[in-house]
């Protein structure tokens, strides 16, 4: 009994000894947080393995926040369970947690293979959805008991070794989950770096239909379909769908942000043809910009875009009309989100389209 006292009290002392001030733990939520959401958003944007240290980041900081909520929940239990006690701001303090526990319990399950749909949403967008409603309650919550940092909250040497402390147990945390889900075989176990689970299977039928934001047109008629190449080439030209289906093959993984990847034979025209069909102008600073037919769009590099493939097929099969048809962009290394569907236009810019962000949030409503 005495030896476990002793080490439940060598834990409790170095614990103490880690945990930071007060005031030190709101502003670390807050900043963790922040960092959180960014290191979440950009990692949507990267799907090359080299990308990885990021997505660690991500998950390190998510496990950072853990210790962090729990010390700041060890200093005002005692005010949240006595109603008494309450203030106006209490309530906006409970949604805060409310969303913290979500986007926190939702990431540990996807990290363990969970693989679930609520409506629409997978559990890996729920987990998006908290993370993002988090931020602005963060901030919020802060306003009320605004008390700015002060020096002796943040000395150079121990806060260094706190956070240092806290990144690496971090990172351990996750590398020791890793290895539980391959010992348990869990669903978790053949995901990517990105997290996205695994589809198998070839064509259509082996992978979800989705689409970013509210896109969702009707089918295109395939006779009177015309993909229009122009913008800085010599001479425009209009492709038929049956001109698109050039027999030209990849083999490329779709990684949708939704949590899910898949690797597919994809069949069409590589996008190099058709710039060199349209003239293409020898400019090293051009982008080639692909807009849908609702208006969504994302632009390439050109050399990049040379390699890419407007795809009229996967897995031997005709394209269905959502995954894209009649032909959507296949862009090895990008994310799902920036495989163009139902392309009708292919433009070559001198400028990269800043625009385009804010089609990703707009883009299909009315």
């Amino acid at each position: 009994m005495g030896t476990r006292s002793g080490i439940a009290g060598r834990l409790r002392d170095a614990l103490d000894r880690v945990e930071p001030p007060p005031r030190a733990v709101d502003w670390s939520l807050f900043a963790f947080v922040v960092a959180e959401a960014v290191t979440g958003l950009v990692s949507f944007t990267v799907g090359v393995p080299e990308g990885w240290p990021l997505f660690w980041l991500h998950r390190a900081l998510g496990i950072g926040i853990i210790a962090l909520l729990a010390w700041k929940l060890a200093r005002v239990r005692r005010r949240l369970a006595d109603p008494d006690l309450w203030r106006r701001s209490t309530a906006l303090s409970v949604l805060t947690l409310v969303a913290a526990l979500g986007a926190l319990s939702t990431g540990i399950a996807w990290v363990f293979g969970l693989d679930m749909r609520l409506s629409y949403w997978t559990l890996l967008s729920v987990h998006v959805g908290f993370g993002l409603a988090l931020v602005p309650l963060v901030a919020a919550h802060a306003t009320t008991r605004f008390r700015l940092p002060r020096r002796v909250d943040f000395e150079r040497r121990r806060t260094a070794v706190r956070y240092a402390v806290l990144l690496a147990a971090g990172a351990a945390t996750y590398r020791l989950q890793q290895g539980v889900n391959d010992a348990l075989d869990t669903a978790g176990a053949d995901r990517r770096f990105t997290g996205s689970q695994p589809r198998e299977g070839d064509g259509n039928g082996a992978f979800p239909i989705t689409s970013w934001v509210a896109d969702d047109p009707d089918p295109i008629d395939r006779e009177s379909y015309r993909l229009a190449v122009d913008g800085l080439v010599s001479d425009p030209v209009e492709l038929t769908a049956d001109e698109l289906a050039a027999g030209h093959e990849t083999e490329a993984l779709l990684d949708c942000t939704s949590g899910w990847y898949t690797v597919q034979e994809w069949g069409g025209i590589r996008v190099g043809d058709l710039l060199d069909a349209a003239g293409e102008l020898d400019d090293d600073d051009a982008y080639v910009r692909f807009v849908s037919v609702t208006g969504y769009r994302w632009s390439l590099p050109i050399d990049e875009a040379r390699d890419a493939l407007l795809a009229t097929r996967v897995g031997g099969e005709r394209l269905s009309h959502g995954h894209g048809a009649p032909a959507r962009l296949v862009a090895p290394d990008r994310r799902g989100f920036q495989w163009v569907k139902w392309v009708t236009r292919v433009e070559v810019r001198s400028e990269y389209d800043l625009g385009q962000w804010v089609v990703t949030l707009v883009s299909g409503f009315e």
